[in-house]
C-alpha cells in the first residue's frame, strides 16, 4: 500500500523559513503529480502547491514568491520550502497526488506566531 509520511514541522515566528518534507512509499511515486495541502480548523484542506513529474509547478496566490515546492524522485520525496512565514500559513500540511489519490499520512503542523 501507499504509505506518505509527512514531516518538518514546528512553531516558527513571523518571518522564518520551515522546509517540510513527505516521504512516499509504495508506489511508482516519479510519475505522480503531486502537491502539498494545508488545512486549518473548520475550512477545507486546500491546495497550496503542485508539481508535476517534470517538475513544473504552481501556487496558490497567496503563497507565491514565498513557498517552494520541489521534489526528489530518486529518494521518493517531495518538499515544501517555507519562507516569510507568516501566521495566516498556520496549519496542518499534508502531502498527496493532486486528486488525492493516496490515502492520507498524518500531516505535519505548522504554527506561525506573530
Amino acid at each position: 500500500q501507499v504509505q506518505l509520511v509527512e514531516s518538518g514541522g514546528g512553531l516558527v515566528q513571523a518571518g522564518g523559513s520551515l522546509r517540510l518534507s513527505c516521504a512516499a512509499s509504495g508506489t511508482i511515486f516519479s510519475i505522480s503529480y503531486m502537491g502539498w495541502y494545508r488545512q486549518v480548523p473548520g475550512k477545507q484542506r486546500e491546495l497550496v502547491a503542485t508539481i508535476t513529474s517534470g517538475g513544473t509547478t504552481n501556487y496558490l496566490d497567496s503563497v507565491k514568491g514565498r513557498f517552494t515546492i520541489s521534489r526528489d524522485n530518486a529518494k521518493n520525496t517531495v518538499y515544501l520550502h517555507m519562507t516569510t512565514l507568516k501566521p495566516d500559513d498556520t496549519g496542518v500540511y499534508y502531502c498527496n497526488k493532486v486528486d488525492r489519490g493516496y490515502p492520507w499520512g498524518q500531516g505535519t503542523q505548522v504554527t506561525v506566531s506573530s
